[in-house]
């Protein structure tokens, strides 16, 4: 492999290890420090992207059977946000995410009061209803056939040999921001309300905090981050179809970084993903039948058993905070 091709898979690497990054934070927030059993992240994940794309793919064209609810770059049309340079990219990822919590506020008052099982086969229902609206409803977002061209960041201000390289970064940024705001949001009373729902409700109810209320919370706060994350997926791939969001790769994978890096710490929810990633994706590089795509789900499979017997609280295990 010459050194462009590294170049490509290391850039490749960080952005799609980077979204999963943000995913892994906003499930922290759900089940890391307030032990909402979400298995439907599938469903934000393509909330997101599908939203953001929307709003800034080229109209239709029906020579090409391309059929979408709306096209056009709103925030440029608008011309607030026509400034010179692609601030449409941030009205976007704004846009995603406030969509999937405006989603995600009737679907908590809904879902939040049942059993964390019951919680867990509901949240999984909704993900997979979302996507086969995506995928049946053509006139949403060309159903199966998918959404391409969905425009880049600063557009052709930037070479292709280049763009990937420019978008690992942007990626990396984003998960950073998201990190430290995160993080102020978890040590404030606010935060620590949370951890103490995750301990014992009980406990918290006779503190007197509605503890429904700020599940509601948390679960809108969570998918808001989820669906930032899809939308730096649908700007960095270029490419949206129904068969991305399935369970396995939307849901499962990023359950399995969390637990990898260790719950209720964002630390280690982002080593979790960059390590579960690279788990992943080397594979290909493996000789022979090793090489199989097969040979992924049970790496992914082996790795979830080595932590659970030898580091069952993650990589980078939450910590408890002492008070002197």
């Amino acid at each position: 492999m010459d050194l462009g091709g590294v170049l490509i898979y290391i850039s490749g690497f960080i952005i799609m290890a980077s979204i999963y990054g943000i995913f892994s934070i906003g499930l922290n927030i759900h089940w890391g420090f307030t032990g909402l059993f979400n298995i439907g992240i599938a469903g934000f994940f393509a909330i997101g992207a599908y939203s953001s794309a929307l709003i800034t793919i080229e109209p239709p064209d029906p020579n090409l059977f391309e059929d979408y609810i709306f096209g056009g770059n709103l925030p440029e049309l608008l011309g607030f946000l026509n400034l010179g340079i692609d601030l449409w990219f941030f009205f976007a990822l704004i846009f995603a995410g406030l969509i999937c919590a405006i989603i995600a506020a009737p679907i908590a008052l809904i879902t939040l009061r049942l059993r964390e099982d019951y919680l867990g086969m509901a949240a999984l229902g909704i993900a997979e209803t979302i996507r086969l609206i995506f995928l049946n409803e053509a006139w949403l977002a060309n159903g199966g056939r998918g959404m391409y061209g969905i425009p880049k960041f600063l557009g052709d201000m930037v070479s292709p040999r280049y763009y990937d390289l420019l978008y690992a970064l942007i990626a990396v940024v984003i998960l950073l921001v998201i990190y430290l705001t995160v993080q102020r949001i978890i040590k404030s009373p606010w935060g620590r309300v949370l951890k103490s729902i995750r301990e014992d409700e009980v406990a918290a109810t006779s503190l007197g905090k509605n503890v429904f209320a700020f599940k509601v919370q948390s679960f809108i706060l969570g998918a808001f981050i989820m669906g930032v994350g899809g939308a730096v997926f649908a700007h960095g791939f270029r490419f949206l179809d129904p068969f991305t969001f399935r369970p396995l790769l939307s849901t499962f994978i990023i359950w399995t970084m969390l637990m990898v890096g260790g719950s209720g710490n964002n630390r280690g929810a982002i080593a979790g993903a960059f390590i579960v990633w690279g788990v992943w994706s080397t594979t290909q590089f493996l000789p022979g039948f090793l090489s199989s795509p097969d040979l992924r789900y049970f790496m992914v499979g082996l790795l979830i058993v080595v932590m659970l017997l030898f580091k069952p609280s993650g990589v980078i295990p939450e910590t408890i905070e002492k008070k002197n």
